[in-house]
């Protein structure tokens, strides 16, 4: 069996100042793509928010916990932080909507990226897809059977309207190794998400779960046994330089 790839990952939400995204992003992808994954972090994917224009979104990944606190101190200690931080917060109203995950399975990680990542710059290689990340909340910690159930249960939902899956991760409660970025602590969620070829695409996709008979009598009654509250839906548009397009 392989290695699982990124077995700590982070899910970060950035609040932006009004009219800032583009600046944070041009910056982002320009300066703090090689800059981080050269101390050991990867880089899996940014975006923009589709409902929000003001929100930024972004997923990197490491090899451990204490990777994570090595290459974090490496980088924010480092010169490319320091010439740029300034601009980088300038944009931001909130930087601490933080997730800390890890694959729910060995089968749960991200896909190792294919092909290479444009340069700063660059066209795209290709038309950039849609992604979408479901945050489910639940009562209880998400147990080997809940897993179990997700992949017998929902993956199937999830091809058969559209959607290719690409990982689906769960809390990882491992206290935090870089206590100067906080995270939220002492949540339990589910975290799934699946690309669609563009915007048309996944609306279709959302309005044909609602009609799924599998959907509303196998997935529905347990999720929302086991949820908290109601689940996150994030629609996401990859950035130019994004490993996720």
């Amino acid at each position: 069996m392989h290695a699982v790839r990124c077995p700590v990952l982070e899910l970060r939400q950035y609040t932006l100042h009004p009219g800032q995204r583009d600046v944070l992003i041009d910056l982002f992808d320009r300066d703090f793509v090689e800059s981080q994954e050269a101390v050991g972090m990867t880089i899996l994917g940014q975006f923009r928010d589709l409902d929000d224009p003001d929100r930024f979104v972004w997923l990197r990944g490491f090899d451990g916990m204490p990777q994570r606190a090595n290459a974090l101190e490496s980088f924010y200690g480092g010169p490319v932080w320091r010439e740029h931080r300034d601009a980088a917060n300038a944009t931001m109203i909130d930087s601490d909507d933080v997730l800390l995950l890890r694959p729910a399975s060995a089968h749960g990680g991200f896909p190792v990226q294919t092909g290479a990542r444009p340069a700063p710059g660059a066209p795209a290689l290709s038309p950039a897809s849609v992604v979408l990340a479901t945050i489910w909340y639940g009562r209880e910690p998400f147990d080997a059977a809940f897993v179990e159930f997700f992949r017998q249960q929902v993956l199937p939902v999830l091809a058969e309207t559209g959607g290719e899956p690409l990982a689906y991760l769960q809390s990882e409660h491992a206290p935090n190794t870089f206590p100067a970025l906080p995270v939220r602590l002492h949540e339990e969620v589910f975290v799934w998400f699946a690309r669609f070829a563009d915007e048309g695409h996944l609306d279709r996709h959302l309005k044909h779960v609602q009609q799924s008979e599998r959907w509303r009598e196998g997935v529905r009654p347990t999720l929302s046994e086991r949820s908290a509250r109601s689940p996150q839906q994030l629609r996401l548009t990859p950035t130019q330089r994004s490993s996720l397009r």
